[in-house]
């Protein structure tokens, strides 16, 4: 069954953050959804807003939009009633939940969660690092991280510090390289240690692809260690055994998005510290890391 196409107009008068996450997760929800996105940003005049009026009359389609500025919105609301277009301020809802439980009125701030205040600068603070201390770079510094990630390559360890970095977390990765020792950095690491585990045929996809995309797709890849099936599979074991026998949690991404994989770390990460702060106990409870990755799995 084919599919009505539709204009999707995303107002916003900062980046559009908000509104391209909350429409992604929502078409997400679509079997093969036909929508053409129309994003305008950073709409903080009558003349800015004039032109997506224009485009809104030229291409109806449902509207969401985040606007502060009050004249901004009416005009934007009173046009689209008279087209007939469905429009929708994707905040309101919220903030009036947070206002009747808080009994306090929402400041009316522009781009307010884009300030440079002092996350932003833990944010930008925590990009500098997992630059520093990426794929197992100046292992000395592990000792700042909050966490480090482990696993063999291509195992999405990368971007998934860099998402965390985006949280304001240091993270750290070092790559299990078979036949190679992990630096002595990671025996006593003053932060959790989490193994990242990908199976054999999708990691040995994912290599190939980066081989063409370097241009080495002429290369023997059957005689290559790199994407040669038995050896992957024995490198994907042999690292998960060595995280297992160092009481690393391992988290499965073969089917994680990296945001998934990165939410599943912070849980593990709280499951850590919880772990050290509790008195030791004679009969303990199950290790907090333990029902994290059974919840997840």
């Amino acid at each position: 069954m084919a599919h009505r196409m539709i204009n999707l107009h995303l107002v916003s008068d900062s980046t559009g953050e908000t509104l391209n996450s909350i429409a992604r997760a929502t078409l997400a929800r679509f079997d093969e959804p036909n929508v053409i996105h129309h994003r305008w940003s950073l709409i903080r005049s009558r003349l800015q807003l004039d032109r997506v009026l224009e485009g809104i009359e030229a291409e109806p389609g449902p509207v969401l939009f985040t606007l502060v500025d009050r004249s901004l919105r009416h005009a934007l609301e009173e046009h689209c009633a008279r087209l007939g277009v469905q429009i929708l301020s994707v905040l309101d809802p919220v903030m009036d939940v947070l206002q009747n439980a808080t009994g306090e009125r929402a400041r009316e701030k522009r781009a307010a969660q884009h300030v440079m205040d002092a996350d932003y600068f833990r944010r930008i603070d925590a990009m500098h690092y997992v630059l520093a201390h990426d794929d197992g770079q100046g292992v000395a510094g592990i000792a700042e991280a909050e966490v480090c990630l482990v696993g063999v390559s291509r195992s999405s360890k990368t971007p998934t510090c860099f998402y965390l970095a985006n949280r304001g977390i240091k993270a750290a990765n070092v790559p299990i390289v078979p036949g190679a020792t992990l630096p002595p950095e990671l025996d006593e690491a003053p932060c959790p240690v989490v193994g990242l585990y990908i199976e054999t045929g999708a990691l040995i996809e994912i290599r190939r692809h980066r081989l063409r995309l370097i241009g080495a797709g002429g290369v023997r890849q059957d005689t290559n260690g790199y994407v040669d099936h038995e050896a992957v599979k024995a490198e994907i074991q042999a690292a998960r055994r060595l995280c297992t026998s160092r009481g690393w949690p391992v988290i499965d991404v073969t089917r994680r998005s990296i945001e998934e994989t990165a939410a599943t770390v912070l849980q593990l990460m709280e499951a850590w510290h919880a772990r050290r702060q509790r008195p030791m106990q004679p009969h303990a409870p199950e290790d907090p890391a333990a029902a994290v990755l059974r919840s997840g799995a």
